[in-house]
């Protein structure tokens, strides 16, 4: 009997050639981060609807805004998440959220009075606590251009329709998303720590799966380095240990020729993907994996039909129609029952007798 594979249907109707609406896909992360990984959230999808269990475990590293780890937590497509960023700010956020401060941050956001003023009083006071850090890097993150936050980053001048400082921050939204992080934080754990050393210590685990997006820093790009307080790694060091993992993996890249050779050497399939910029350029980006047939959605196989019986799942409309059905049945059965009562209590007319003329003897 051939395998069947949970939410079949996700691993079909995601374009590869064309970007994908972000607009589509939910927003889950407090951040506004360079390089965030919404719109890979459909393959995301596809790649662990292709499993044919949800994986015990997913590790983020490089998280920066987490949206794909939130994603498995939200979603429910793996048991567990653990979240990997070595950046003290950043961190600092998610350590407020996923303890016990997310209502604190949430309030935080809403009582602030956003203003150009207000801002730089804020960010030049020295945090006192790792909560009030959260915060400051918050406000940071959503008032700099493009969200970055490494160092040299100014804030918003113009921004949308002239708002300056104000045009991405959504107080009622982030204070939302960060509420809604708080329910799901059994589910969710954070290290402050180096990718490299997580991936290690979870290399033999066959039930864990990883996602990892590294600064785009391979070939001589330089774009990672102006994006992120720590952009250098060792794009060498991180293949081998890609290849020592025994669970799976999924890696993004920028679309460069270095890459794809890396990749070639240590044996990973590669392809593009469509995606846009935050200038709303239309770009392609790489990922890379052992095996990469779950992006054609012709091979998914079903199970063959069991010797029993399996209703399908009513949906709404197919209930309601069953129980209109049903209703119409049940009155024409009880008419049906009463029209032959009724003819059985009606008294039989009897009928008239003629009797035979008598005949007088002769």
């Amino acid at each position: 009997m051939t395998q069947t594979y949970l939410f079949a249907d996700a691993l079909m109707d995601v374009p590869l050639d064309s970007p994908v609406n972000v607009a589509s896909v939910p927003q889950r992360s407090p951040f506004r981060y360079p390089g965030g990984k919404t719109w890979l959230v459909p393959l995301f999808r596809r790649w662990l609807a292709s499993k044919i269990r949800p994986p015990q475990l997913l590790i983020e590293t490089f998280a920066g805004g987490g949206i794909i780890g939130l994603t498995a937590a939200m979603e429910n497509l793996a048991q567990r998440v653990i979240l990997v960023e070595l950046d003290d700010q950043v961190a600092a956020v998610w350590e407020t959220i996923l303890s016990d401060g997310a209502g604190w941050l949430a309030a935080r956001i809403q009582h602030f009075e956003m203003s150009l003023e207000n801002l730089n009083a804020e960010l030049l006071r020295p945090p006192e606590s790792r909560r009030e850090l959260a915060f400051q890097t918050i406000l940071r993150n959503r008032t700099a251009h493009g969200g970055i936050l490494a160092a040299g980053a100014g804030v918003l001048k113009h921004g949308e329709n002239g708002k300056g400082v104000s045009s991405r921050w959504y107080a009622k939204t982030i204070a939302h998303r960060i509420r809604a992080i708080g329910m799901v934080t059994d589910r969710i754990q954070f290290i402050n720590g180096d990718a490299f050393a997580v991936m290690n210590q979870y290399r033999l685990s066959h039930d864990t799966v990883f996602f990892i997006d590294p600064p785009y820093t391979a070939g001589g790009k330089r774009a990672g380095s102006r994006l992120y307080t720590h952009s250098e790694i060792d794009h060498e060091r991180l293949f081998q240990q890609c290849g020592e993992l025994a669970g799976d993996f999924l890696i993004t890249y920028d679309n460069a020729p270095e890459v794809v050779a890396l990749a070639a050497r240590h044996g990973f399939q590669t392809k593009t993907v469509a995606m846009k910029n935050t200038h709303h350029a239309e770009m392609t980006e790489l990922l890379i994996g052992r095996d990469l047939g779950w992006m054609d959605y012709e091979w998914v196989m079903t199970e063959e039909p069991p010797p029993y019986r399996i209703n399908p799942p009513q949906t709404i409309k197919s209930a309601r129609k069953r129980k209109k059905v049903a209703s119409t049945r049940a009155t024409t059965t009880r008419t049906n029952v009463e029209d032959q009562s009724s003819r059985k209590s009606k008294p039989k007319k009897s009928k008239p007798t003629t009797k035979a003329p008598k005949t007088r003897a002769a």
